[in-house]
């Protein structure tokens, strides 16, 4: 049986660890933080010579309740604690986190075709049907938020009040598509909700060509977006390996995303989870930083390297990025880790992508606008530095 003569009990000891970083935690916090899988039990040691045993807190508890007790607030939900210890490092029970991932993930798609295909429905139907009915309700994708669209003005005034010809017509010049597709709010909608149902299997070149047209500021030519357009014709024998004759992208799989981001959640290597979740936080930090100082600059009617930055991204990756990141005002935990998974979903890709057609120029991840710097080496990462 337990000791009764050790004076100072387990919990005891990490309540005493607490007060001597100025923070309060009392043993029923304790037994919350344990019982929601943050914390682990103690280990029983015997003491020997009769002595029955004792309960002594794990070496890494001791660390761990200091920094749950700085997290911790009232109405704080344990996943996203469970997120924000890992993600600084700290020994969260391994089914804490991969849970947290996971409840990140469901908890985006309630609703959203969950009831499956009807009997004898083919997916793709399907997958069009739920999409009209998304679009039928009024909801829309917005691609562009509303501070990238004032940045976007803010630059062209200033460029015209110059007379400086906006949108820069050599832009245009580079577009090979004469006839380029502009997508409509319903449509787009559409086929974002048709991509998160179906995966790589609604993926196009066309289909990439279009968001990244919908994404760009309003009269632009858009290079980047030719590029995917026109990726069949210009390099047949490699892209048959990644765009399927019968439609499909072949690096992304198909099915539902959400499904792919669980998965990921589920057997993704822990350092890789917590690479991500770095990458996801430095990207987010780039996003915002650089729309603080292109405002900086316009308030100062003077455009310089933030400006710069700015339109040298803003039709490729880099600006798709940059969307994404200013359209989440209210960043959760929750939403960093849908984040990361999205980011270990692209390295996957990238990999995918490597394998299939050797000889990537992945040194161009490094030129100006077309990667966020805060990506690449989260990108390079067990990707060109261990397959080359």
């Amino acid at each position: 049986m337990p000791s009764t003569d050790d004076p100072v009990s387990a919990d005891q000891q990490l309540i005493d660890h607490a007060l001597r970083h100025d923070l309060v935690v009392s043993v029923k916090q304790l037994a919350l933080w344990r019982r929601a899988g943050l914390m682990q039990g103690h280990t029983v040691r015997a003491l020997g010579r009769g002595r029955g045993s004792a309960s002594v807190p794990n070496d890494e508890a001791f660390g761990l309740v200091v920094a749950l007790a700085r997290l911790a607030r009232r109405g704080a939900r344990p996943s996203h604690l469970a997120l924000a210890l890992f993600g600084e490092g700290h020994p969260v029970p391994e089914t804490a986190v991969r849970n947290a991932f996971k409840k990140a993930v469901r908890g985006h798609g309630t609703g959203l075709g969950e009831e499956g295909p009807e009997t004898g429905e083919d997916e793709e139907e399907w997958a069009e049907r739920v999409a009209d009915e998304v679009v039928a309700s009024g909801q829309r994708v917005r691609l562009i938020p509303a501070r990238a669209r004032r940045i976007d003005e803010g630059i062209a005034r200033y460029m015209r009040d110059r007379g400086v010809v906006w949108p820069p017509p050599e832009l245009v010049g580079l577009d090979r598509n004469p006839e380029p597709s502009s997508p409509s709010g319903g449509e787009v909608t559409a086929a974002a909700v048709t991509t998160v149902l179906r995966g790589g299997a609604s993926v196009t070149p066309q289909g990439i060509g279009d968001v990244l047209r919908a994404m760009q500021p309003a009269g632009w030519g858009n290079p980047g977006a030719s590029l995917a357009e026109y990726t069949v014709e210009d390099v047949p024998d490699a892209s048959q390996e990644v765009f399927l004759p019968d439609g499909g992208m072949s690096t992304v799989p198909d099915g539902p995303v959400l499904d792919t981001l669980v998965g990921l959640a589920v057997t993704a290597n822990l350092n890789d989870l917590r690479d991500a979740w770095a990458a996801s936080g430095a990207t987010r930090e780039w996003a915002l930083d650089l729309c603080d100082r292109v405002e900086t600059e316009l308030a100062a009617n003077e455009l310089g390297d933030a400006a710069f930055e700015w339109l040298m991204g803003r039709t490729f990756v880099s600006g798709m990025v940059l969307m994404a990141q200013v359209g989440d005002q209210h960043w959760s935990p929750s939403d960093r880790a849908r984040d990361s998974l999205m980011l270990l979903l692209m390295r996957q890709a990238l990999r995918d992508l490597d394998e299939k057609v050797p000889g990537c120029q992945w040194e161009l991840l490094e030129s100006p606008g077309i990667m966020p710097a805060s990506l690449v080496p989260f990108l390079r990462l067990q990707h060109v530095s261990e397959i080359r």
